[in-house]
């Protein structure tokens, strides 16, 4: 199962990702500052419709609290809208930190490899200078 993810880890263009992490982050601050600056829409209070027996009454009736559902409806879905738009933003800005970390580490980890090649290199030559005597 290790060796599926390591392969699917790299294939994955690690450059363009931590070119592209910004610019994401952006976005979705960009999202998030659109979505918050909308005014919130409330819905009305219920109001008390009077039932009239005409059938104009009646279907004057119906259309307002059809209405008054669409409103509801309406403020639901911008209240869901607001509550994505801040996840996004914070999956965003995590998304960010892990490709510094991500980064910081592929150096550290190209540094330390470096440093063992240069102990390796010495303990070669003082082993040869060791025999060689």
């Amino acid at each position: 199962m290790a060796i599926g993810w390591l392969a699917v880890l790299q294939m994955v263009p690690w450059s363009d990702v931590i070119k592209n992490a910004p610019r994401v982050a952006d976005g979705a601050k960009k999202l998030w500052h659109t979505v918050a600056k909308k005014p919130s829409l409330v819905p009305p209070a219920d109001t008390v419709i009077s039932v009239q027996q005409s059938p104009e009454g009646q279907a004057i009736a119906a259309l307002r609290a059809h209405v008054l559902a669409l409103e509801s409806a309406t403020h639901d879905l911008h209240e869901q809208m607001l509550a994505s738009s801040e996840l996004i933003k914070a999956l965003a800005e995590q998304n960010t930190q892990l490709i510094r970390r991500a980064e910081t580490n592929r150096i550290r980890l190209l540094a330390l490899a470096g440093l063992t090649a240069l102990v390796a290199v010495i303990a070669v030559v003082a082993l040869t200078l060791a025999l060689a005597r």
